[in-house]
């Protein structure tokens, strides 16, 4: 028996689901033109007004990136300008240094030469002292008794380096230290040193810098200025036994009946005695010369 299509069910459901899909279809487009119309204005805003990543327009963006250039460039001549300087300032420091008479080294924080003029090369004798440890610089070098005298007892330095070691280590300065040192080639000399620590802002050591001057010329004048001195004080008191002699007999002399004898030994006498009293105050002279020295 054949059914009516609006007595099917079949035909029932397949009429509905055609209706729904055909009201669907018709919602989707009215709903699609209304979002066309909404997003084509702000398209074309974005289109007049590109935006960057960041959100920002891009001649803003542009400007930002010009500013940073800039900032770059001035800080790049900056530092080639202080480079610059700090060259300057270097060929400036190893003129004078390469000007003064007396010896200068610059050692690090472990002890080791940095830096040495001409002066100082040419008292230690070394073409370049650079990268030798202060203990091998003087390993040769020997202290003078005249150091202070405060120093002597079982705490003294027996060496160069022993003495340095405050310097070095950043504890205290080691003013006036005289030794003898003694060169690989040529003629020991007689050098006073001065080491001072180099200290940064926040107090951490930065190295040790050390002055040498020659005294070798000093001391042999002072040597052989002593010599004389000797020399003369052993004159001196030949020459005062020698006048005390002559007193002597000056005094036998006025003993006699004579008194043209008495006359002549009382002027020898008198002439001895100025010359016994010359000779005191020179021999007097001398000594305190020579204890002051």
């Amino acid at each position: 028996m054949k059914l009516h299509p609006l007595t099917d069910p079949m035909a029932l459901r397949a009429g509905l689901l055609l209706f729904a899909a055909v009201a669907a279809f018709g919602l989707g487009w009215i709903v699609i033109r209304r979002l066309r119309k909404t997003l084509v204005p702000g398209f074309e805003s974005l289109t007049q007004a590109p935006l960057a990543a960041e959100g920002l327009p891009v001649h803003a963006y542009q400007a930002v990136i010009q500013q940073l250039k800039q900032q770059k460039h001035e800080l790049s001549a900056q530092r080639l300008s202080e480079g610059r300087k700090a060259k300057a300032s270097d060929a400036l420091s190893s003129t004078i240094l390469s000007s003064l008479s007396c010896g200068v080294l610059f050692f690090n924080t472990t002890g080791l030469v940095r830096q040495a003029n001409a002066a100082a090369r040419k008292m230690l004798g070394f073409a370049s002292p650079v990268g030798l440890h202060a203990a091998d610089l003087f390993l040769t070098a020997t202290l003078r008794p005249e150091n202070d005298k405060s120093n002597s007892g079982p705490g003294s330095p027996s060496n160069v380096g022993q003495a340095l070691a405050p310097a070095l280590a950043g504890k205290s300065a080691v003013r006036g230290l005289l030794l003898n040192y003694f060169p690989r080639e040529g003629e020991s000399r007689v050098l006073e040193l001065t080491a001072s620590p180099v200290l940064a802002e926040d107090a951490s050591l930065m190295g040790t810098t050390l002055v040498l001057t020659d005294k070798t010329d000093i001391e042999r004048i002072r040597h052989d200025q002593k010599l004389r001195e000797d020399v003369s004080s052993e004159l001196a008191f030949g020459l005062r036994h020698s006048v005390s002699a002559i007193a002597g007999y000056a005094q036998q002399l006025a003993r006699s009946r004579d008194p043209e004898l008495c006359r002549l030994a009382e002027g020898i006498a008198g002439e001895a005695a100025q010359m016994d009293r010359t000779l005191g105050s020179f021999t007097g002279k001398a000594h305190a010369a020579t204890t002051s020295s």
